[in-house]
């Protein structure tokens, strides 16, 4: 079903119990954070091995079993396992019967449900990080002391010798894009281990301080700015049966821009004798696809090539395909929607799977035979995430999950049963329900009670307004309780409005959180809209920043704020915004780059000039300031102090490493020459985020400081 142009949502939102004044019960914000005031839900749902059955923990501290013919017990607890284990959250099955699970004496052990037995497997020295363990043979890699180690049958084996902290083993690299999470790779088999190799000696360090210490202390880290020296990455393989180590050919010469490709996406071939590439370059507009011998590292083929006038983003790898290791599937935004194309390991492009102005959002996986492909999408609406089947044979395509909304699936591995846990805009998440492989649902196994219940109620809409150039643009607005449109409301704009991110969504609350319900109870009209440049709307509409950050964003955002001020309960003298991250710099932009439209401003963590952003983010959607001096100017806030008016506090953690303290430090510097009066708090012992008892602090500072608006 498509959303047309207004869809009226009421929710049940928000709960406790015994806060009464005169506008009725309302949630202390203190309590924003406290567990008992979001959704209850079951966790780490899976089935076990190839079994019809299925196991849950409801805290961690309690293994669940249930199937389609017999209700949930509890089975084991953590106290009933010998060496004992942390959490059953992440234990995995080798067969109907056996779990594998990291103990807390640091030993990997196996423990069979049937004999109530545990045997141990392999050990973990104390300290390590980076840890990468391989199921079928137990085989354990990790790091210590900068070096990688393997632990086979309790035996120890260091891989590397020269590791430090200029040269890293076996971590995620790029700072983590294009889906980059881990550096350790094993093969099905456990007898070969991937790894990157990063030289980052060349890098400029950045100098964040601790203030903990007796005298402050510089802790300085790697932080490749646009435009400048990035980092050079290297994937080892280290094969275990001959105790050696051969590095992929992925350069042709020793060029700079070979050096800094980025090195992407590796999987590993069915067989553990050929590993892939997607080698990107550093311009993220030409992308390789290739496979390596594993033994000797050699370059076996360039399977295809993608270009793009703007950029590619490769964040998932091949999907090898059950039954048939000759082919693979591959997700690309190619046609400007992200979608599945089907290859063989030559590079020959067998079709197109799935089509249509519509996202692919992950594969899921396989069924048995390996003919049927289960995909989370967006197909039938850009805010819900529904599961389909395709067929691969004929390409049908099938949804199976029963309503709207956002969903997540576990599946047996003949796929026939699915446990389907989703929210959607009127069902409190978490529910899960066990479905058959036609989308019936078997059985309930959670439905969680509304946390707010006890609460006064915000109304949530979920509608559209037009762009200027008619693209329809999804809004989220919550109304006061007891609202009425004979008054006139003051509004509390809520952005963030980059890529990679999506804040209206067929999900409990509409994907507000809770601070958003909180503000719309003081008697704010909380309004939030997805604009050009955020995600699951294809690539036209995700790429329209390109270059030229803050531009078209900061336009559809006046779009929502003057669609607003037609309404007549909307105080248009009492608009404030408040945003984190690309939300801060959006916040600030909206305030900048429209003068006396916005009051009030709370900006957390702003990008203020996109050249102290970090290469791999920042150069894909602004380039560098070398090729792109206009779009870098055009972005930078610092050439707009000058139309500073209302009132304006900037949030900043000094342990930043995503969003560095020079952005926020700057802009302060400047207001200051300028004569403008900015507001300034820092979190000195946290990151890019805020959190614990903080989070709370900064909570009541955003709302103390927006609060005189509803005066």
């Amino acid at each position: 079903m498509k959303y047309r142009v207004y869809l009226l949502i009421t929710l049940f939102v928000l709960s406790i119990s015994s806060i009464v004044n005169a506008q009725g019960k309302l949630i202390p914000i203190e309590e924003l954070q406290n567990r008992n005031y979001y959704p209850t839900r079951i966790n780490d749902a899976k089935f076990m091995g190839k079994s019809d059955i299925y196991s849950f923990t409801k805290d961690g501290k309690s293994l669940w079993l249930c199937s389609s013919k017999e209700d949930a017990k509890e089975v084991l607890k953590l106290s009933d396992i010998t060496p004992t284990l942390k959490t059953f959250v992440g234990i995995i099955y080798v067969t109907d019967k056996q779990f594998i699970y990291r103990a807390t004496n640091d030993g990997l052990y196996v423990y069979d449900m049937d004999s109530k037995t545990t045997k141990k497997l392999n050990s973990f020295d104390k300290d390590t990080k980076a840890e990468e363990i391989n199921y079928n043979s137990s085989n354990i890699a990790y790091k210590q002391n900068d070096n990688l180690f393997i632990m086979i049958n309790n035996e120890k084996k260091q891989i590397t010798t020269d590791g430090t902290k200029d040269l890293v083993y076996g971590e995620a690299v790029h700072r983590n894009e294009f889906g980059i999470e881990k550096g350790l790779f094993w093969n099905e088999s456990g007898d070969k281990l991937a790894f990157y190799k990063m030289d980052q000696s060349m890098v400029t360090d950045y100098p964040l301080v601790n203030t903990e210490e007796r005298v402050a202390k510089v802790t300085p880290i790697k932080y490749p700015m646009a435009g400048m020296k990035s980092h050079e990455v290297l994937i080892g393989i280290y094969d275990v049966k001959n105790n050696s180590t051969v590095y992929l050919k992925t350069r042709h010469n020793e060029s700079v821009e070979e050096r800094e490709m980025y090195l992407t996406n590796i999987t590993w071939a069915p067989d553990g004798k050929t590993i892939y590439v997607a080698k990107l370059n550093r311009l993220q507009n030409h992308l390789w696809v290739e496979s390596y011998d594993a033994i000797t590292g050699n370059l076996i083929r360039v399977l295809f090539e993608e270009t793009s006038p703007k950029y590619l983003e490769p964040e998932t790898g091949l999907y090898f395909i059950p039954n048939s290791s000759d082919k693979f599937l591959w997700l690309s935004e190619r046609d400007g929607f992200n979608h599945i194309y089907e290859y063989d390991i030559t590079g020959k492009l067998i079709k197109q799977v799935t089509s249509g102005k519509w996202m692919v959002k992950s594969i899921d996986g396989f069924n048995e035979k390996g003919d049927e492909v289960y995909i989370s999408a967006t197909k039938d609406s850009p805010i819900e995430n529904n599961i389909y089947g395709v067929n691969l044979k004929n390409d049908n395509i099938r949804r199976i999950t029963p309503d709207h909304g956002t969903h997540s699936i576990a599946f047996n591995s003949r796929g026939t049963l699915f446990i389907d846990s989703y929210s959607n805009y009127n069902t409190t998440s978490m529910s899960t329900l066990l479905l058959d492989n036609k989308g019936k649902t078997l059985k309930t196994l959670h439905q969680s009670e509304d946390p707010w219940k006890n609460f006064d109620k915000p109304t949530i809409e979920i509608s559209t307004i037009k762009a200027k150039d008619g693209t329809d643009l999804y809004y989220r607005m919550i109304k006061p309780m007891n609202f009425d449109p004979n008054k006139k409301y003051p509004v509390f704009v809520y952005v963030y409005g980059g890529p990679h991110a999506q804040m209206i969504t067929d999900s409990w609350t509409g994907g507000a959180g809770n601070f958003l319900i909180f503000m719309a109870q003081q008697g704010f009209i909380v309004w939030t809209i997805d604009n050009r440049g955020s995600a699951n709307r294809g690539y036209e509409f995700e790429s329209a920043i390109w270059h030229n950050c803050g531009t078209i964003e900061v336009s559809d955002q006046m779009d929502g704020v003057n669609y607003l001020k037609t309404l007549p309960y909307i105080n248009k003298d009492r608009i404030s915004v408040d945003g984190w991250s690309y939300g801060g710099f959006m916040t600030i932009s909206l305030m900048l780059k429209n003068p006396g439209v916005f009051d009030i401003a709370t900006a957390g963590g702003p990008v203020i000039d996109w050249k102290w952003y970090e290469v791999m983010y920042g150069e894909r959607y602004m380039g560098t300031p070398e090729n792109n001096p206009e779009g870098y100017k055009n972005a930078n806030l610092l050439n707009y102090i000058d139309n500073f008016q209302g009132k304006l506090l900037i949030f900043q953690g000094y342990q930043d490493n995503t969003v560095v303290p020079q952005n926020s430090l700057e802009f302060i510097r400047n207001a200051v020459k300028e004569g403008k009066q900015v507001d300034y708090f820092m979190y000195t012992a946290h990151e890019h985020n805020v959190r614990g008892k903080d989070r709370i602090d900064l909570y009541e500072k955003i709302y103390n400081y927006h609060k005189s608006d509803l005066k």
